[in-house]
């Protein structure tokens, strides 16, 4: 079994969806699992999904021994150390202090840094991450308010953040070939950044790092690998029929983009947080009665609620001071129960913390992930209580333009 840690829920189901893809059937638990693990041990991937990205160095690191603790008991015999592959990171952590807990757990002396999934634009050449055809560091990850990328190097990124030694595989050596990489990096000791353009040097140094009881990196490596299933087995799940829904409350511009292009086509309504402070439960109560009459019209036309239209909609606080990105979480994670009691059954969530909101909001425990809707984003069945619903969780820099019109498509 391979044993996925990510370190949030987005992240999470994006390796799941790779992982689906080439042919391992995939469960995520959204935390540490506990109680009875064994509807757990027939799969071929199972991914924690932890909410460790900006917690507290020594919180992540915890977070992060305990899921590898449960996966090791499950039988997982090789782990991957799932993070953004924009390496979101500051420099006291959350990347390295993790990676060398779960190093010394594991007893290893090298394991491998591999940010790029070039399906998504994330690629490294001479261990300089791109977002696209931009360095990290010129792209809109440069303002991020929480982990802002001002560095495109990513031994230079890390470095400070391990006791270990972080060397650069340079595009030309993983070119070589695998026994190549491979003899490499059994000379090597600590964090070895390797550079991936494209999908054939992921496969390249997936198969290079096959013996590593230890991976680390962003989502795309999965896709170098090779499940022991038939990768359309892999993905089925059942379809539930019922209304539809979107909730974002990512701000990012890929979000943005989609939403813009979603207005047209959906019945939409937009979450003011200044509203939320004093009039949350009429403001909730208006949304779901918009909500209600449009599916009563037309059951099958999917609902928008989002929190950020355009650039001019972020900010960080209300005026009276409360964080706008908490009362939009909660907020959104409240209509998605009410939503699912009036029978919502296909959920489209955009946004990391918003995703772990909404699914802490449905007391979901459980998703099996399901088919693809674009790189890194797949369907997937999970529960609320005894409801039975489809969920999408979409990291807020992916997905295509038309994603939140699309995605229905692939449940047909």
């Amino acid at each position: 079994m391979l044993g996925g840690i990510a370190d949030d829920f987005t992240g999470a189901t994006d390796l799941a969806t790779n992982l689906v893809t080439r042919g391992f059937r995939t469960t995520v638990t959204l935390g540490v699992p506990d109680g009875d693990l064994d509807d757990l041990r027939d799969h071929d991937a199972v991914v924690v999904a932890l909410k460790s990205r900006t917690a507290p160095v020594a919180e992540a690191v915890a977070d992060s021994r305990a899921a590898l603790s449960v996966l090791r008991d499950l039988g997982a015999d090789r782990i991957y150390d799932k993070y953004c592959s924009t390496f979101d990171s500051t420099p006291e952590g959350n990347i390295g202090p993790v990676a060398d807990a779960l190093m010394s757990e594991l007893g290893v002396d090298t394991t491998v840094v591999v940010p790029s999934f070039p399906d998504n634009g994330r690629t490294v050449y001479q261990g300089h991450l791109f977002v696209g055809d931009r360095l990290l560091s010129h792209s809109s990850m440069r303002h991020h308010p929480l982990t802002p990328m001002r560095e495109s190097d990513i031994v230079r990124l890390l470095a400070p953040q391990t006791t270990r030694p972080v060397g650069l595989v340079p595009h030309a050596l993983v070119r070589a070939g695998a026994d190549a990489v491979r003899t490499e990096l059994a000379a090597r000791t600590g964090l070895q950044v390797i550079d991936a353009v494209d999908t054939t040097d992921l496969s390249i140094v997936a198969a290079a790092t096959s013996h590593l009881p230890l991976v680390t990196g962003g989502s795309g490596l999965a896709l170098g690998m090779q499940g022991p299933s038939d990768a359309a087995g892999a993905r089925a799940v059942t379809v539930h029929r019922g209304f539809r829904a979107v909730l974002a409350g990512s701000a990012s511009r890929t979000t943005q983009a989609q939403i813009a292009h979603a207005r047209p086509h959906l019945t939409h309504l937009m979450l003011d947080a200044e509203r939320l402070v004093d009039d949350r439960d009429d403001v909730l109560g208006q949304i779901l009665d918009c909500a209600t009459a449009s599916w009563n019209r037309d059951p099958e036309r999917p609902v928008m609620i989002y929190s950020v239209g355009e650039p001019a909609d972020v900010a960080a606080t209300t005026r009276s001071g409360h964080s706008s990105a908490a009362l939009i979480e909660a907020a959104l994670a409240e209509l998605a129960v009410r939503f699912v009691d009036a029978g919502v059954r296909q959920l489209v969530v955009a946004g990391g913390e918003t995703s772990g909101a909404v699914l802490r909001g449905l007391g979901a425990c459980r998703l099996r992930i399901g088919p693809q809707i674009a790189p890194g984003v797949a369907w997937a069945e999970t529960r609320s209580g005894s409801i039975a619903l489809d969920v999408a969780l979409k990291s807020g820099n992916f997905g295509t333009t038309d994603m939140f019109t699309s995605a229905w498509d692939v449940l047909a």
